[in-house]
């Protein structure tokens, strides 16, 4: 791993942050992360497994890397399991049929909801399996971004993903923590450490809703430099609870 002197302030300050403002990881966890083969998840565990051996926390935990193998063709793991190997752990390959479920057998006009019902179903209850109680995925600020403006348009709600979430059915918690790093910095991380990403082979993949909210970001953006930063803000400020609350109706 090479490091540059805002290495600290991009990426490792954030995240540790992110893990002790919302106290997402505690001593003796086991967390697994979920590995779909992306620039995010693969970014997660580099930069995760850097601060667990770096003991950045002030404590060990342990990192369980577990992958699902969707069924489709043609998707080569290897490089994934290379890279995971050469951190020094074993990635559990978990094989499913949710490509055949979602798009043969139900013929999902929009998928994205039953695929990620699916998967996130499937990861939580074999991290169970494993011992884990913790899951980590690689959702970072955009995509907190892009949820709160997706709730906001498409249902009327104003909210985004928690941070922490404990899963009752699988008694499992997930974790969120690249919650405070924006997509570019992963994207510019993940090159320069040329950290494997593996090709997504969905059908609908940068054809969705989420990619139009995420044109939408952009574009404001380009006149609100911060509005990244002021989300964060927003968001842990609770400010949300207070709208329009009845007893204030005259």
């Amino acid at each position: 791993m090479s490091f540059v002197k805002k290495d600290n302030q991009r990426y490792f300050n954030p995240m540790r942050r992110a893990i002790l403002n919302h106290g997402m990881i505690q001593p003796g966890d086991k967390v697994a992360v979920g590995m779909s083969g992306g620039k995010d998840s693969t970014a997660l565990l580099y930069l995760l497994d850097t601060i667990r051996r770096q003991k950045r926390l002030g404590f060990d935990f342990e990192i369980q890397p577990i992958s699902l193998d969707m069924g489709f063709e043609g998707v080569d793991l290897k490089p994934l399991q290379e890279f995971v190997s050469n951190l020094g752990y074993e990635l559990e390959v978990v094989p499913t049929n949710i490509a055949k479920v979602v798009f043969d057998i139900r013929e999902e006009r929009s998928p994205c909801s039953l695929c990620a019902k699916l998967r996130r179903g499937t990861l939580y209850t074999r991290a169970k399996e494993l011992g884990c109680n913790k899951v980590a995925l690689g959702h970072h600020l955009d995509d907190a971004i892009e949820t709160y403006f997706m709730n906001f348009l498409f249902h009327g709600q104003m909210n985004s993903f928690e941070p922490v979430s404990y899963l009752t059915k699988t008694e499992v918690t997930l974790i969120r923590p690249l919650l405070y790093i924006e997509e570019n910095e992963i994207i510019r991380y993940v090159k320069r450490e040329l950290l494997p990403v593996i090709f997504n082979p969905c059908p609908v993949d940068k054809q969705t809703k989420r990619e139009e909210i995420k044109h939408f970001v952009t574009t404001i953006a380009e006149s609100y430099p911060d509005v990244r930063e002021k989300f964060i803000m927003g968001m842990e400020q609770g400010t949300a609870a207070d709208f329009w609350q009845k007893s204030l109706l005259v």
